[in-house]
């Protein structure tokens, strides 16, 4: 990777710090059911304008790069063509975990990623709430703030501690739920956090030891899923091959032998 771009990622990681802090963390009201539609609006409105902030650091200094955000999306074939072209292409969710943000529960994110060849290849998560900023560049490493980071290098599925992301709309009896139920009885805990940003941050902290999401798109992943590979971790989709970026349905795990079990376990709930 070009120095340029190792560096503006590492001088946007820090300016975002500042400017999130100040804007994320003003939800502090959790939002009334009649006045939902407005908290929508409002809502859409500010992730727009996080989003825009974010596009105005990267295109100024990248005018020729692609910019892929949650919000406003673009052209769906330049997008295409960036994931698996030659062209940088940028990958921005203004805010992971907006659930959590309206309701007050304070595990929610910002996901920015950078891609080229279709891979990642430079990745910042940023936690306002604890002022954490996760950060992978490919082949350097991954960092929490200015320490390095590695995952747990769990092998066992019996000891692991584990993070799950599905639609909150599933049906009683759907996949997600049998999964779920699986995978609960055979690890030592089971979480769901509702930020993958977060969730694969701490896969790569040691926090967790893996995770497995099949309802997220790939702004919420690409820059989380390269800080797993980065801190000595585990990416593969739910049939073990790779990870498809466009319709992302992965597990990420701390270790080779742990990733290979719980893909087999979530395998064998829809077998069974």
């Amino acid at each position: 990777m070009a120095r340029g771009t190792r560096l503006t990622i590492e001088a946007f990681s820090s300016e975002r710090q500042k400017q999130h802090t100040k804007t994320l963390p003003r939800c502090r009201r959790r939002v009334a059911p009649n006045a939902a539609k407005a908290a929508r609006r409002k809502k859409a409105k500010r992730e727009q304008k996080q989003q825009q902030a974010v596009q105005a650091v990267i295109t100024e200094t990248f005018p020729d790069h692609l910019f892929l955000g949650e919000e406003l999306p673009g052209d769906a074939a330049e997008i295409a063509a960036g994931l698996s072209g030659d062209q940088y292409i940028w990958i921005v969710d203004p805010l992971d975990g907006t659930t959590n943000y309206v309701h007050r529960l304070q595990t929610y994110s910002v996901s920015i990623a950078l891609m080229h060849l279709g891979i990642p290849v430079a990745g910042v998560v940023y936690d306002p709430v604890l002022g954490d900023c996760y950060r992978a560049v490919r082949g350097g490493g991954a960092w929490l703030n200015r320490q390095p980071i590695s995952t747990s290098g769990c092998t066992s599925l019996e000891q692991s501690l584990l993070a799950a992301s599905f639609s909150a709309n599933v049906a009683r009896n759907s996949l997600e739920v049998l999964r779920f139920v699986e995978i609960l009885h055979r690890c030592r805990a089971l979480r769901r956090l509702g930020s993958a940003a977060l969730n694969l941050s701490y896969v790569a902290a040691g926090r967790l030891d893996g995770y497995w999401a099949t309802s997220v798109s790939i702004w919420d992943v690409a820059a989380g899923l390269l800080l797993v590979q980065e801190a000595g971790g585990c990416i593969g989709s739910l049939t073990e091959g790779e990870v498809d970026w466009a319709k992302p349905q992965f597990v990420a795990t701390a270790s080779g032998p742990l990733q290979q079990a719980l893909t087999k376990s979530l395998q064998e709930a829809v077998v069974g």
